[in-house]
């Protein structure tokens, strides 16, 4: 399989995961799914709670499962919303820069199929174990 296969796979588990949702206050359906060494892949959806600040983003319960069971490095992060156009939030970012300066991000658009960027590109001069050594 190619990168683009590869993704497109990726961003189908985070789109099937999506379903098990847990958003009974925004209504808004996220799956999440991260490519790790070796080609596993594990992952993660959105769960809300009455309390906002205990709410979960489906890219950290899936990279946190990852973490886990064993995955060190992670290689890419998909995520999927019926709305597209959703790319991780700023917590999700400094998580995922956390196991991964160079992770592939993947998410669908409602223009094309999906978009990857890189991960030190939605986090420029970010913070990171580099910078708490200084």
């Amino acid at each position: 399989m190619n990168k683009k296969q590869i993704y497109k796979q990726l961003l189908n588990y985070a789109k099937q995961i999506s379903e098990n949702s847990y958003s009974p206050y925004s209504k808004f359906k996220v799956g999440s799914a991260v490519l790790c060494d070796g080609n596993k892949v594990f992952c993660g959806t959105n769960i809300e709670n009455a309390s906002y600040g205990l709410s979960m983003c489906a890219e950290r319960v899936a990279i946190f499962t990852a973490i886990a069971n064993g995955c060190k490095k992670i290689k890419a992060v998909a995520v999927y919303s019926k709305k597209g156009n959703v790319s991780p939030c700023g917590a999700c970012r400094q998580v995922i820069l956390e196991f991964s300066k160079n992770a592939d991000i993947v998410y669908n658009t409602k223009e094309t199929d999906f978009v990857v960027t890189k991960i030190s590109k939605l986090l420029p001069k970010s913070f990171s174990k580099k910078t708490l050594k200084k």
